[in-house]
């Protein structure tokens, strides 16, 4: 107990954070020399080197002899400005040992570079929310090297981060705040993801994203099924209840377990290499759009299938047929292995002078 007052006792007198500032300290110390040598100039009438000199030795206190003997107002001006350095040189020593001893100058120098990259990001995603759910969308994109930036209020998560091995780019404020999504550079990404534990937050952040950025797609978590569409209705692309897709996951391993099993498989990045891509109209080289699945010729020259078709109203074609044309706002779902996707964007990106030859 004795141990928790002495605490409380030091915590009382210790100097608030936001009180002990670099810049003032600074700008303090630079008006205090120039005080020094106006006075000991306008006084003594000292040259500006002899003043500095004077002022040099006067607040470091080191005793040596004055350039020549002071007058009774040089005196008083000395006494004086002796005992301002006093309280000086504690305010100077205090921000010293904040800034220095407790590391605050490198975090303040880590914050900055931090602030500098997501300033820079450009079509990245905005995860709001590194809980449980929200580790495992960071170590997905960074695997597929997404960029993103990651929103947490939460010191502990934060401290996670900074700890991790990955060099995740994160804010340390509250992503319900207009701020810090405008500090994740929002009108410039092309994604959100609202992954916070509660359903009220969520719904809070896809309103204001949706007001900051009209063309932002915004994927959100849910946790009561009364949310949903109380989310959608609020600009959510998407709204997603991980227990329901888990209950739904663990009673289809019952009825459906075989195709379950491969699915699990397909999409498992650890034990297999199948992936899905998705073309999308806008995202093709302008040779490619409008042209048929016939015409692009995707199957025979890389290997993927083609195993879905978006239209531009969102309803969605299984095994499309060969006539099926990628138009605006459509797009293709794609199967195959890690090579075969590699060969499909180096063949579409090439797909005009694969014609031609």
């Amino acid at each position: 107990m004795r141990k928790k007052n002495n605490s409380t006792l030091l915590d009382a007198y210790r100097l608030p954070n936001n009180f002990l500032n670099l810049r003032v300290s600074l700008l303090l110390l630079l008006a205090d020399l120039c005080l020094g040598i106006l006075g000991f100039m306008l006084i003594e009438g000292y040259k500006l080197l002899e003043a500095f000199y004077m002022v040099v030795i006067t607040v470091s206190t080191v005793g040596y002899t004055e350039v020549q003997p002071l007058s009774q107002a040089g005196m008083v001006f000395a006494s004086f400005y002796i005992i301002i350095n006093i309280g000086l040189f504690a305010y100077v020593l205090a921000v010293f040992s904040y800034y220095v001893i407790q590391g605050q100058i490198y975090k303040n120098w880590h914050n900055n570079m931090i602030k500098k990259s997501i300033s820079k990001l450009k079509d990245h995603v905005i995860l709001c929310g590194y809980g449980k759910y929200g580790r495992e969308i960071a170590t997905h994109f960074e695997k597929h090297q997404i960029p993103f930036v990651i929103i947490d209020i939460d010191e502990e998560k934060i401290d996670d981060i900074q700890k991790s091995e990955q060099k995740f780019l994160y804010i340390h404020d509250d992503a319900t705040h207009d701020e810090a999504l405008q500090e994740a550079n929002v009108k410039e990404a092309r994604a959100l993801i609202a992954a916070l534990g509660d359903d009220s937050d969520n719904l809070f952040i896809v309103l204001t994203t949706r007001q900051l950025n009209p063309e932002l797609r915004i994927v959100s978590r849910a946790r009561d099924p009364r949310s949903q569409k109380k989310l959608t209705l609020a600009g959510a692309d998407r709204v997603v209840m991980p227990e329901q897709l888990g209950g739904f996951y663990m009673a289809t391993l019952i009825s459906k377990p075989d195709a379950v099993e491969f699915f699990s498989f397909i999409t498992n990045e650890y034990r297999s290499d199948i992936g899905f891509e998705e073309i999308t109209f806008e995202e093709v080289p302008d040779n490619c759009k409008n042209k048929s699945i016939q015409d692009l010729n995707i199957r025979s020259e890389t290997g993927a299938n083609i195993i879905g078709f978006k239209d531009a109203d969102n309803k969605y074609l299984v095994n499309p047929a060969p006539d099926v044309i990628l138009r605006p706002g459509s797009s293709f779902i794609v199967l195959g292995s890690r090579q075969q996707l590699d060969k499909l964007r180096r063949y579409l990106s090439g797909y005009q002078a694969h014609k031609l030859g």
